[in-house]
């Protein structure tokens, strides 16, 4: 009996999950800080709503209509050998690509759990055990890379409901708590309302300039992990009588509302860092160390804090650790739900057989970090993922058909026949939504 998630709530918060990580709350507000603040928060609210929402109805829908793992739910698209066989390269390389970012996602998740230790050990006053943590040094980095795949592991391995499901609805509203905690603690710090004015208040001169029109499309589309085979995974567990658009409306609000509450924390913690003599931009206006933002500029401004600082540092890496586990699960979900239904398996069994197999990968990745690293990112984000993503889109909008289409959407919700989203959805992504993933993707390569 194929397990499915116990209510909407728990879908949601999920699917949300999944959606928040890392890419949120290191990679927006790092992009807004790049791209003028006010100006790239417009161009990103827009774009998610014209891109990612429509990519995520698709691809959730393509799941609950398969109930299967990824390759199997899009091989039922097709209606000739032919067809499947295409189906299935592309439900494939759909795979290939949370496996590879897990493999990279839980290094840099590791760091985060470092700190979060460093927090600990700085308010116990273990300076020595402080300092190792707080080292980029290889030891460290392979230790607490496998301390996060054991996390990981044991929340995957409990199954759908008695796991993710579970630690998803307690992971999630923790997440939001915390980060309005902080929110309102750096408003009282002294540069705060600088950050905010940068961040709220756009120049509405950049907001139509192609680089910041791309960064903004491209970070829309990672943010909720379309071609990532997450949300199509976590559709397959979605219930036959639930209103699609309506839930994955909601998922990308409670994604794209972290993202915002990410900004308003992070931005104007930039800004009082630079108040405490942190340096934060370079002479020509662009953002020092942006890709160790959370690592450097962070920690330096909770230094500056006094006690209250080694509090609010705890506080932050704790929300941090929370953004990338609730991502991680959903990760790692895909290759055991294919391996579990493919071979008739035991989840615990194959939970930790590939679990095992992609922390020695990360562990290859930490001893030629050089070589490795950026390479990994660059093969998963920037060149499968953008192509799985049109590759769904292609076959559920053209290769699917629009009286299938119709007939899986309008189980959950019947109201749709003669709703102003079915007469624009489906032409809007078989057309528009793969012209702006193809954009994304010539940015990228």
């Amino acid at each position: 009996m194929r397990e499915h998630f116990g209510s909407r709530f728990g879908f949601i918060m999920a699917a949300a999950g999944a959606a928040v990580g890392l890419g949120n709350i290191w990679g927006f507000p790092t992009q807004a800080a790049s791209n003028g603040g006010g100006a790239f928060l417009i161009a990103y609210l827009v774009l998610v709503m014209m891109l990612a929402f429509p990519m995520l109805v698709m691809e959730v829908a393509i799941g609950r209509y398969g109930q299967a793992n990824p390759v199997d739910s899009v091989r039922k698209l097709g209606r000739t050998p032919l067809q499947k066989t295409i189906a299935s390269l592309v439900g494939y390389a759909g795979m290939l690509v949370p496996s590879l970012v897990l493999s990279f996602y839980a290094i840099v998740a590791g760091w985060l759990l470092a700190f979060l230790a460093a927090a600990v050990t700085r308010i116990l006053g273990w300076d020595a055990a402080t300092e190792w943590l707080e080292a980029f040094g290889l030891g460290r980095n392979i230790v607490w890379t496998l301390v996060f795949y054991l996390l990981t592991i044991l929340v995957v391995q409990a199954g759908v409901r008695r796991g993710i499901e579970r630690w998803s609805a307690r992971l999630m509203p923790a997440l939001f708590v915390l980060f309005l905690l902080l929110f309102f603690y750096i408003l009282t710090q002294d540069g705060a309302m600088t950050g905010l004015k940068h961040y709220l208040v756009p120049d509405f001169s950049k907001v139509l300039e192609p680089g910041l029109l791309i960064s903004a499309m491209g970070q829309a589309f990672f943010s909720l992990t379309i071609g990532g085979c997450s949300m199509l995974m976590y559709g397959s567990y979605l219930n036959k009588n639930e209103n699609i658009p309506r839930t994955a409306f909601q998922v990308t609000l409670l994604d794209t509302g972290v993202a915002f509450l990410a900004g308003l924390v992070i931005l104007p913690a930039m800004f009082v860092a630079m108040k405490n003599g942190v340096t934060i931009f370079a002479e020509d206006g662009s953002l020092l160390s942006s890709d160790t933002l959370v690592f450097v500029v962070l920690p330096a401004l909770f230094d500056t804090m006094g006690p209250i600082g080694l509090v609010m540092a705890l506080v932050f890496f704790v929300l941090m650790g929370i953004a990338a586990l609730t991502s991680s699960i959903s990760m790692l979900e895909v290759p055991v739900s294919y391996t579990t239904e493919r071979f008739k398996a035991s989840r615990p069994l194959m939970t930790w057989l590939l679990g095992g197999a992609l922390a020695l990968f990360s562990v290859a990745i930490c001893l030629n970090f050089g070589a490795l690293f950026g390479f990994v990112i660059r093969l998963s984000t920037q060149n499968i993922q953008p192509l799985v993503g049109l590759g769904f889109c292609v076959l559920g909008g053209w290769m699917w058909g629009r009286a299938k289409l119709f007939e899986e959407l309008v189980q959950g919700s019947p109201e749709l026949a003669g709703s102003v989203f079915w007469r624009i959805w489906p032409w809007y992504v078989r057309i528009v939504c793969p012209l702006l993933v193809l954009l994304v993707i010539g940015s990228s390569w």
